[in-house]
């Protein structure tokens, strides 16, 4: 998927888009995505000047995005709908090193189980094939009371 299909698929817009491509999809299984981190990212104007670091909780977001595209994907629905993903919850989110501009971050989720409007997932986040994060991820989707 190139960012036109993404644009299509999530609700998330500039400055908060955190995929840039999504390299393999497997509905219901699986999903391998791309970040590109640039300097331009808002969040390094104070995250730390000088030092630009993605902060922890950006890289698990962009995690978090792929697995909604996934389960888009998988259960067929679409922002057009109004379906909106939220967390449910984030464990044993580990932190391997810091990731900086000019890395591309490759986001690999594999599908647990959905069921009763919650995911469940399997995350982790690479930088030039060594692992930087990871995490479980619980994500709830429901119908938004607005459309897009």
């Amino acid at each position: 998927m190139d960012i036109q299909q993404i644009l299509q698929t999530l609700p998330h817009r500039y400055p908060f888009v955190m995929v840039d491509r999504v390299l393999e999809i497997e509905p219901g299984k699986r999903i391998v995505a791309l970040k590109n981190v640039t300097i331009n990212e808002p969040y390094f104007v104070g995250h730390f000047p000088g030092i630009p670091v993605m902060p922890g909780v950006m890289i698990i977001e962009a995690l978090a995005q792929s697995a909604a595209i996934l389960t888009y994907r998988t259960l067929n629905l679409t922002q057009g709908d109004g379906t909106l993903f939220y967390f449910a919850g984030i464990d044993g989110a580990r932190f391997k090193r810091p990731v900086t501009p000019g890395d591309q971050l490759r986001l690999e989720v594999e599908m647990l189980r959905v069921m009763r409007g919650v995911g469940k997932f399997k995350t982790r986040a690479l930088v030039e094939g060594v692992m930087v994060a990871e995490a479980e991820l619980m994500c709830a989707y429901r119908k938004s009371d607005e459309k897009r």
